[in-house]
């Protein structure tokens, strides 16, 4: 600890451990400890139970493999667009010292050592190839989806309790594949927090602060998750959900 205070100094040590905790706290609130509130990510687990239920009395899927198959392209687009802003971040470690002189020339940014200039790229690379992993797990998931869509139970036995049940874990594992995309979006959040560290410590304090409070609202208290949970959901959906 010592060490790290001799690197980042009192002050970005202490705003790099509050952006830590508001990003690991955030998370443990929103993915873990929060099973009684209705959530964004609660009220599509079931939604996409129904979906997988209506797949179920299609005799042709295709739309179903259509709606997974956007699903994932917007996955591909933010895993590509991860590895550009990766290479992007290297090549800014490769050449800091001539960002940073571009950097010192704006107003209100605090001069930082070459050391610490290098943490702070270092911090954005961790985040962005944590969420580089994140999307291409979700990436690989949504596959498995679609091979779950092909094994379905065929028409004639979609009012049967294997296939309610196949239903269940199907829209349990798509529920998985989204969890794991939403930690990826979340990271995108984080980093662009991140890149205000760039200008001032306090600002990269308070761009932390403000990035919970806007998962929150989105998640928790946005419009759109009030219009969702009006759409109405058969009740052994509901006794259904984990």
């Amino acid at each position: 600890m010592g060490s790290i205070l001799s690197i980042l100094g009192t002050t970005d040590t202490l705003v790099l451990l509050w952006f830590i905790l508001c990003w690991v706290g955030y998370t443990a609130y929103a993915d873990h400890f929060n099973k009684g509130r209705t959530t964004l990510f609660s009220v599509m687990r079931d939604k996409r139970e129904m979906w997988m239920r209506q797949m179920l009395v299609r005799e042709n899927r295709v739309v179903d493999v259509n709606i997974m198959a956007t699903l994932m392209r917007s996955v591909s687009l933010f895993a590509s667009t991860t590895i550009f802003i990766l290479a992007g971040l290297m090549a800014i470690l490769g050449a800091s010292d001539k960002a940073q002189a571009l950097l010192g020339d704006l107003p209100f940014t605090v001069e930082a050592s070459q050391t610490l200039w290098e943490i702070k790229v270092l911090l954005l690379l961790v985040i962005f190839v944590y969420a580089f992993f994140k999307f291409a797990w979700a990436l690989r998931q949504f596959n498995y989806c679609i091979v779950l869509i092909g094994a379905a139970p065929p028409i004639e036995e979609a009012a049967q309790p294997h296939a309610l049940s196949f239903a269940n874990q199907a829209a349990g594992i798509i529920t998985l594949t989204v969890h794991n995309f939403n930690r990826g979006l979340r990271a995108y959040y984080f980093g662009l927090a991140t890149l205000s560290w760039f200008i001032h410590p306090a600002f990269f304090a308070v761009s932390s602060l403000w990035v919970v409070a806007v998962l929150y609202r989105r998640e928790f208290l946005s419009k759109t998750l009030a219009h969702l949970g009006k759409v109405p959901v058969p009740d052994d959906i509901k006794k259904s959900k984990p």
